[in-house]
């Protein structure tokens, strides 16, 4: 029997390593710890990679974005720009004296310019002064010209700024609304607000002269995704010729010349999108870009890889036997390959397609996802993450994954994060449908969890082996967390995709049900403990489906809507009903029949919260508060939550953290989970 001494000692010995083991559910404060890393560039020469790191100033109540450099090798970690304005879009000049980026640090109110920081030493200073808003850059070759995309300012943004320069106050009493005039049949965008006739333009601009000229002559159609030759002599981009650009969702790829005056010329025929990110070969003979589908079901794209020569040759689609959509497309160094992200049943992978043809080639074979991929000398990056690591940086090594970022580490050390498990299912029709299942923090072993079915926008997006904050904060409360990638969602293929075409809430809504019928089969959740929940499609797809079956105890319906009809003209998707559906004189009872979670609102028994963003124009309020009248009516219990000067895509930190909040409290209250005992400290 050892000695109370040695006890002691031995107690004394394991308390540090008990210390170090115990780990925590993460929580709502962790929101403002998390960075997240994206934007990587490379210098030409491999040596160095620039990328951004985003993180939450609580006091500010807002998003800071910074930009830092790391060695490829990882030794070195600098830290290029500071507050208090972000900073964004790094890319190193092709000589590797520069590192140029995007800030409006000068003066916010004129928008971003482009900044220049000299690696050899010194400060980082402003090298335009443009009165057009910025879209996006690139260096040409020579290091002395930029490619820019620009955007004239709206004629009543000019006319403010020229009140400001005549020392006018902005709440001068003269100073007076001016009503906004549309033409355009695409007129409304999320973010953006009311369209204007304004496009996006492609200008070449002389860094030492300052001196700006047009590069071509079209001010009737958007150019975008524009690059420069590696040889500096053309530049190919993405535009249409299509007589109304708001009328057709058909675009091709462009080439010019890169000097003022030269024409165009269109490379690619195909009867729908053709798009970016584009990419030049290194002899400067080829593009490599997207080839999407027929214009109806632009909605349910599977992009395909190919190229295009500038030469006038037929355009060459490499991965046409590939059920699976590609993006991203970067060519190799030597010109033989294609880099491209493949997206692949929860899964999102680097992938090398031969330029000649043949099979794309997986390169990294560990599950998870990347994303924001560069390269240069040999040398290749990527974001990557998985169901317990934040995204970071990564370099490829062979077939191996070297970290180069930890801006996350130390807080990742500190939590008990849960990996999701793959489960298969089939649906009422014999559909097989894959999922992810998210058990919760340390349940007892036997026990029935309650069970939230979170479910992911798009429709076709897909949920993936990557961080999720969502599924480990739901975990960490006690709840299991399943996640459906339903028909209509992406990385199953185009016959899997294209299945709920005109025909919403169907099909979507067993693929879900069936899911959940398997994890109670399978003894994980408790079928008298479901909760529901979804943001966009998500939430469209939770009104379906709580119209459909009554077992859900709680539902939580963001930027959402039923009454589809009510979204014609008042949303930014008039083109796709148009095509899929058809308008609605036309086909009134195809409306109605998409539309039952709202004709059917008195079948609904779910307890709903409704929220979303006020500014709202990708899925506008009046949807969700249509639901929400429509619940109150029929007495069902609702409540409806409406975030001031919010978009689609939530940007104010405290209103994010308010959302989780919310969320926990509605499911808490009518799923009974025991947060206080789920959360305790789990040991490795």
């Amino acid at each position: 029997m050892p000695s109370k001494r040695l006890l002691a000692f031995a107690l004394l010995c394991t308390t540090p390593l008990l210390a170090q083991t115990t780990k925590r559910a993460i929580t709502l404060d962790d929101l403002a710890q998390i960075r997240n890393v994206g934007a990587p560039r490379m210098s030409a020469d491999g040596r160095w990679l620039a990328y951004t790191v985003s993180r939450i100033d609580a006091k500010e109540d807002k998003t800071f974005t910074e930009i830092f450099m790391t060695s490829w090798d990882g030794t070195q970690t600098v830290q290029v720009t500071y507050g208090p304005e972000s900073a964004g879009s790094p890319r190193f000049s092709p000589d590797g004296k520069y590192l140029a980026f995007t800030s409006s640090r000068a003066d916010k109110e004129k928008g971003s310019q482009i900044w220049l920081i000299d690696r050899r030493g010194g400060e980082a200073h402003q090298i335009t002064e443009l009165k057009q808003n910025i879209d996006d850059y690139r260096w040409a070759p020579d290091s002395n010209h930029l490619l820019l995309t620009l955007t004239e300012k709206p004629d009543e943004e000019v006319a403010a700024e020229k009140d400001k320069e005549k020392d006018k106050k902005p709440d001068d009493k003269d100073k007076k609304p001016k009503p906004i005039v549309i033409d355009r049949y695409h007129y409304k965008q999320d973010i953006d607000g009311y369209l204007n006739d304004k496009h996006k333009l492609l200008y070449l601009y002389d860094i030492g002269t300052k001196k700006l000229d047009k590069l071509t002559t079209d001010s009737a159609h958007d150019e975008e995704a524009a690059e420069v030759s590696p040889d500096g002599q053309h530049v190919a981009f993405v535009s249409s010729v299509d007589a109304d650009p708001d009328r057709t969702l058909n675009t091709d790829i462009f080439v010019i010349d890169a000097k003022p005056g030269s024409a165009a010329r269109k490379l690619t025929t195909f009867t729908g999108p053709d798009s970016g990110p584009l990419s030049w070969s290194p002899d400067s003979k080829q593009i490599a870009y997207l080839e999407g589908v027929l214009p109806k079901y632009t909605a349910y794209s599977q992009e395909k890889l190919a190229v295009v020569g500038i030469d006038g040759s037929v355009p060459r689609v490499l991965t046409a036997s590939l059920d699976r959509p590609v993006g991203e497309p970067l060519f190799s160094a030597d010109g033989h390959t294609i880099y491209v992200t493949l997206v692949d049943d929860r899964n999102r992978y680097l992938a090398e397609v031969p330029v000649t043809g043949g099979s794309a080639k997986r390169i990294i074979a560990q599950s998870g996802s990347v994303a924001n991929h560069a390269s240069a000398a040999g040398h290749a990056v990527v974001l990557y993450t998985n169901d317990t690591a934040m995204p970071e940086l990564y370099a490829i090594d062979g077939d191996k994954l070297r970290k180069l970022t930890s801006y996350n580490d130390a807080l990742i050390a500190q939590l008990a994060l849960q990996p999701a498990e793959d489960i298969t299912s089939h649906s009422a029709d014999g559909t097989e449908v894959h999922s992810l299942l998210t058990r919760p923090l340390n349940a007892a072993a036997g026990t029935k969890a309650p069970l939230l079915l979170r479910i992911h926008g798009g429709p076709n997006g897909e949920d993936e082996h990557a961080f999720t904050f969502d599924r480990q904060y739901f975990a960490g409360q006690g709840y299991a967390v399943l996640n459906v990638n339903y028909r209509g969602s992406n990385g199953r293929g185009t016959k899997y995709q294209e299945a709920i075409f005109a025909d919403w809430g169907d099909k979507e809504v067993v693929d879900l049900i069936g899911a959940v019928d398997q994890v109670i089969k399978q003894g994980i959740a408790d079928p008298n403990r479901l909760g529901i929940g979804g943001w966009s499609y998500g939430g469209i797809l939770t009104d379906y489906t709580i119209a459909t079956d009554t077992r859900f105890k709680a539902a939580i319906s963001g930027a959402s809507s039923a009454n589809q009809i009510s979204m014609y003209g008042v949303d930014q998707y008039t083109q796709q009903y148009d095509d899929e559906i058809g308008p609605p004189w036309k086909n009134q009872e195809g409306w109605i029949k998409v539309s039952y979670p709202f004709f059917h609102a008195d079948r609904i028994k779910t307890p709903t919260l409704f929220m979303g963003g006020e500014a709202d124009f990708n899925v506008p309020i009046i949807g969700t508060e249509q639901m929400f009248q429509a619940l109150k009516s029929i007495g069902t219990p609702t409540q409806l939550i409406i975030y001031p000067g919010q978009f689609h895509g939530f940007t104010r930190p405290s209103f994010i953290r308010d959302r989780y909040i919310r969320w926990t409290a509605w499911y808490d209250k009518y799923l009974g989970a025991s947060p206080g005992t789920m959360t305790a400290a789990a040991t490795n």
